[in-house]
């Protein structure tokens, strides 16, 4: 579960969080929860607070800049797990779709490894595979091939614009929208959610803002179809239309009710309580807005639970997360956190008073990735800026 940011153990508490109380993003007795105002998300006119801390960091310990910088490893951990996704994907071209045994090795082994694979195209897309940007683009496209569909070219932009824009409407694609927190507000509706999360992640970017199609996503669109085609008319006796399902199969499960898709709520949905106070926006009190998990699960996601650090210093790989962690341990130890991701899942569906409003939201602040901060249909990137 969610730990406030009140005190720690040693009496010091974190000046830059807000004063919470209980558990979840409600706004305690004093809020009438039928009052609209109260049901909206997260509304702030104070700026993300990671670039803040990041500079903090950077003055008390100097030598965490020496932390950035790409993570050979990253390479062989990933042709390993698409070694194994091919491997499973020609065992399991006899299997029927609808057997047990199927959805057994997809949701256990498939949509972790696929799980895995996003977040190595993650990784991959700050550049920490290689010191070649273009490695780095052509490494991705390599990383989307179990994932069945292609992803990585499209993910890269609107992912660093999430970076550069972290909670600005209409920037920050990974902000529900408010339809969906109008549609979705009920345990049904946010069941659906968490269960289709794969496909909400998928489509609201492009309802917010198109990015320009360049080599780079005809170059993912043509490769992850070529696959596609050769496991299914070209290796008969090796793959075939099953082996595809299983791929794709794990691609959803990944982002279904799976315990390694609890991060994608995890790291920025408010699980505190806020208070009245902190909640109206002219105090300018600062409400948490990304969450750390330092749980197990991280072995097989690239140390993304640690998130508070990732968007401190996006430029340090998951391997030396931890000892970002451990350098600078009185700015985070005070900072909220969950315990588990698959309580996390449980919680968000169960809990009334967690949902998808429980976001902060800024109105203005942030840029596109190559744009500047005026919102378009069409992101005004220029190509070599989304290439880089």
């Amino acid at each position: 579960m969610a730990r406030t940011a009140s005190a720690t153990a040693n009496g010091r508490s974190q000046a830059k969080e807000p004063a919470v109380n209980g558990n979840s993003c409600s706004d305690g007795a004093a809020a009438d929860p039928d009052d609209a105002k109260y049901r909206d998300f997260f509304w702030t006119y104070t700026e993300e607070p990671h670039r803040t801390r990041r500079l903090a960091i950077i003055k008390a310990h100097p030598e965490v800049t020496k932390l950035c910088g790409p993570e050979p490893l990253t390479k062989y951990v990933v042709a390993g797990v698409v070694a194994l996704q091919v491997l499973l994907a020609h065992l399991l071209r006899d299997t029927p779709f609808w057997s047990w045994k199927f959805w057994a090795v997809a949701y256990v082994f498939g949509a972790t490894s696929n799980q895995n694979l996003f977040l190595a195209i993650h990784e991959i897309s700050h550049n920490l595979a290689f010191r070649s940007p273009l490695a780095n683009r052509l490494f991705a496209v390599f990383a989307n091939l179990p994932i069945g569909v292609p992803y990585s070219a499209s993910f890269r932009p609107y992912h660093l614009t999430h970076h550069k824009s972290l909670g600005v409407d209409g920037l920050d694609t990974d902000l529900p929208t408010a339809l969906e927190a109008v549609f979705l507000d009920s345990i049904l509706g946010k069941a659906f959610f968490c269960t289709f999360q794969i496909f909400f992640y998928a489509i609201r970017p492009m309802t917010v803002y198109r990015v320009p199609f360049t080599w780079v996503h005809w170059l993912n669109l043509s490769v992850q179809l070529g696959f596609d085609y050769v496991l299914v008319f070209l290796l008969p006796g090796y793959f075939g239309v099953n082996s595809l399902l299983y791929l794709l199969l794990s691609s959803f499960l990944a982002g279904s009710l799976h315990p390694t898709a609890g991060h994608f709520i995890a790291e920025h949905y408010v699980y505190e309580t806020v208070t009245p106070t902190a909640r109206d926006p002219k105090n300018s009190i600062p409400i948490p807005e990304t969450f750390s998990y330092y749980g197990p699960l991280n072995l097989l996601t690239y140390n993304v639970g640690l998130h508070n650090e990732h968007h401190d210093f996006p430029a340090i790989p998951w391997t030396r997360l931890p000892v970002l962690h451990d350098m600078a341990k009185e700015f985070y130890d005070d900072l909220p956190q969950h315990r588990s991701w698959t309580y996390v899942l449980w919680r968000f569906i169960f809990d009334e008073q967690v949902g998808l409003r429980c976001r902060v939201k800024r109105k203005q602040g942030g840029r596109v990735v190559g744009g500047g901060t005026v919102v378009a249909r069409v992101a005004d990137w220029k190509e070599n800026e989304i290439e880089a």
